[in-house]
């Protein structure tokens, strides 16, 4: 045996074996960019949303989705609710995403905003990538110039702000979100878990979509055409600033609606006066206007939910069912049971053509 064959091996050396191949690029990159006071909720929604969609069993490791965290400075954003979340840096590149979400809240009022994070905006719209605008992070994409003849989506609480900032866009809140393609919009709150959701369906395959809705305990991923279930009336913001402000008071307490005494105190006039302002302005009682936002509730969680009637008439402020049934067939020609029973069969007659 030749001598030299005797000698030790050395050990193996990391360049004698090739690196490991670099993880695939993951299917769905999202950048978030966090405005003064932005709605926690939207926020947290949406990007937990990607977290259980990118990896198994909650390991949040972005295999299938990323997402960024970016404020205009890089510096912490506090949200509506005063928690502070620190983003992971300064402005990126916009075209290192498919995807820029501006997440607004509470600042929506804000008319001053910085021009170097429109510009940053108009860049990302300029160089391909798609915004989302969450919650009242629309109006910033509004003030970029970016909406167009776009039509978008906007929570039912800020469309009259947002209409008078910007009377020229089509606002709607009849949707969740909205979909322009290279413009898509929610009203924020759980809608933008719905969007997640659906954008992890486009980019990342259905499969993982229903993985992130399990994690969440989520019955179902609700379509963007369902409507906001806000109940809101149009009431013009040129009318008397009181009825606004009872309006808006009605509105957030159809469950438990308040007696018209109370109304007025809220608004700070008498009975009688709240009931004249009524009359001037939208031509009926402020209980009349009450009911027909009662009734509207109900209507609407009678298509959209499969709660019991009688869950339903206590939820809208009804005494109980029969009493929901009696106001419900005057105002709408049928009774509620009449009208969900007519809803399923169009809908199981539209998923059976012919």
């Amino acid at each position: 045996m030749n001598i030299r064959d005797m000698r030790p091996l050395r050990p193996p050396r990391a360049s004698d074996h090739p690196p490991p191949p670099a993880p695939p690029a993951a299917r769905l990159r999202i950048g978030f960019l966090l405005l003064d006071k932005f709605t926690l909720a939207a926020f947290s929604g949406l990007i937990d949303v990607l977290r259980l969609a990118a990896d198994h069993g909650g390991r949040s490791r972005k295999l299938h989705a990323s997402w960024t965290v970016m404020s205009l400075d890089g510096q912490p954003r506090r949200s509506s609710c005063g928690i502070l979340v620190t983003p992971n840096g300064d402005l990126m590149d916009p075209a290192d995403f498919d995807y820029l979400a501006v997440c607004g809240g509470n600042d929506y009022l804000n008319d001053a905003l910085p021009e170097s994070l429109l510009a940053y905006l108009r860049r990302a719209a300029a160089s391909g990538v798609r915004l989302l605008g969450i919650c009242t992070g629309t109006f910033a994409i509004a003030r970029a110039g970016l909406v167009g003849p776009r039509r978008v989506c906007v929570h039912w609480n800020v469309l009259d702000a947002f209409k008078q900032r910007f009377p020229k866009v089509q606002a709607g809140v009849e949707r969740l979100f909205i979909d322009e393609g290279d413009l898509i919009t929610c009203a924020g709150s759980t809608a933008a878990i719905d969007l997640g959701l659906y954008l992890v369906a486009r980019h990342c395959g259905r499969d993982k979509a229903q993985q992130a809705m399990r994690h969440m305990m989520l019955q179902h991923m609700r379509p963007a055409e369902m409507p906001q279930p806000h109940f809101y009336a149009e009431i013009g913001p040129h009318l008397d600033v009181r009825v606004q402000q009872a309006a808006q008071f009605i509105e957030q307490r159809l469950d438990n609606p308040p007696p018209v005494a109370a109304i007025a105190r809220y608004v700070g006039v008498s009975p009688r006066q709240l009931e004249r302002l009524f009359a001037v302005s939208l031509g009926q009682s402020p209980a009349a206007f009450q009911r027909g936002l009662r009734l509207d509730y109900a209507r609407w969680l009678i298509l959209n939910s499969k709660r019991s009637l009688t869950d339903i008439a206590m939820g809208a402020g009804f005494a109980d069912s029969a009493h929901l049934s009696r106001d419900f067939k005057t105002a709408f020609g049928e009774t509620p049971r009449s009208l969900r029973r007519n809803a399923s069969t169009g809908r199981a007659d539209a998923g059976n053509p012919g």
